[in-house]
């Protein structure tokens, strides 16, 4: 089963395919994201009757978006693609999950992937 991943925005997207059959989840995790992804996952997987291990790679958002729901999905894609030995794409464009799909298949894998915001990080400055 692949998972599709896309934390660029408070709404979580998450699509599991399974040969040539797909199910899309969503989740409006806002700032619940970092404690709760790894249960959104595990939830979605199990509503298709399946857990971490049935997973044979992970195709990620890579950006644009927000500076820390990458930051987040990206830290638990990649962590999950290490721990479960798969391989992990990310991609940039509209399209990236169709993309993302071609590249596992042709066995592709970015081994750990970075997040791509679009632009210059908005980091406030210290104030001292």
């Amino acid at each position: 089963m692949i998972i599709l991943l896309d934390t660029s925005t408070p709404e979580c997207r998450l699509t599991l395919v399974h040969g040539n059959e797909s199910k899309d989840f969503t989740w409006q995790a806002d700032r619940e994201l970092a404690t709760g992804l790894l249960g959104f996952i595990r939830d979605c997987l199990a509503d298709q009757n399946a857990t971490f291990s049935d997973i044979s790679g992970i195709g990620v958002l890579k950006g644009p978006g927000s500076f820390t729901g990458l930051r987040i999905g990206m830290t638990v894609a990649n962590t999950l693609a290490d721990s479960l030995q798969v391989p992990i794409v990310g991609e940039v464009s509209s399209e990236w999950q169709s993309k993302a799909l071609q590249r596992l298949s042709d066995g592709e894998n970015d081994t750990m992937l970075l997040p791509e915001y679009g632009g210059d990080a908005n980091i406030t400055k210290p104030r001292k």
